[in-house]
């Protein structure tokens, strides 16, 4: 019986593949992230981010507005997500209102609904909504004044939208 005989190749050893797995499951895992960061925009960064953060005054004083008119709204969404209506607690000056629905980073998901009066409320049709958080904000078209708040979809069918500040 030789010394030999019973060594086995060294691909039928464990210790080879044990120590290959790491270096392989980082290249699995580099692969998947860089599918991901190609696959998906991230779209955070705005070009005018100066022009933006001058502008934020502007948006200061439309909730300042909303205070001031003591303007309160209930954004309710139907069950199928097909419809969302608008109470306030009081009729606008301007009959004219605009719902926006924004993602808080997709701005690409964005919806801007004009709402039109029915029966006392405000109501538009809605395209289905991916999941997640979105911020609504209720203002008149000629950006006076806004209200607004946080949706969750799926789940809360109502949100009540307020002025900042309040």
């Amino acid at each position: 019986m030789t010394l030999y005989a019973s060594v086995k190749p060294w691909y039928g050893e464990p210790w080879p593949w044990l120590l290959m797995a790491g270096p392989a499951a980082v290249i699995v895992a580099g692969a998947v992230t860089i599918w991901l960061a190609l696959a998906s925009n991230d779209g955070l960064v705005a070009d005018d981010y100066y022009k933006q953060g001058l502008a934020v005054n502007k948006v200061l004083s439309r909730d300042a507005a909303a205070g001031t008119l003591a303007y309160r709204a209930r954004v309710t969404v139907d069950a199928n997500a097909r419809r969302v209506s608008v109470r306030m607690n009081r009729e606008p000056a301007a009959g004219h209102l605009m719902l926006r629905v924004v993602h808080p980073t997709r701005p690409g998901l964005d919806l801007a609904l004009p709402l039109t009066a029915v029966n006392g409320e405000f109501a538009a049709a809605l395209p289905p909504l991916a999941a997640g958080r979105w911020h609504v904000v209720l203002e008149d078209r000629e950006r006076t004044w806004r209200l607004s708040g946080t949706l969750r979809v799926p789940g809360a069918g109502a949100t009540d939208l307020t002025a900042s500040g309040q």
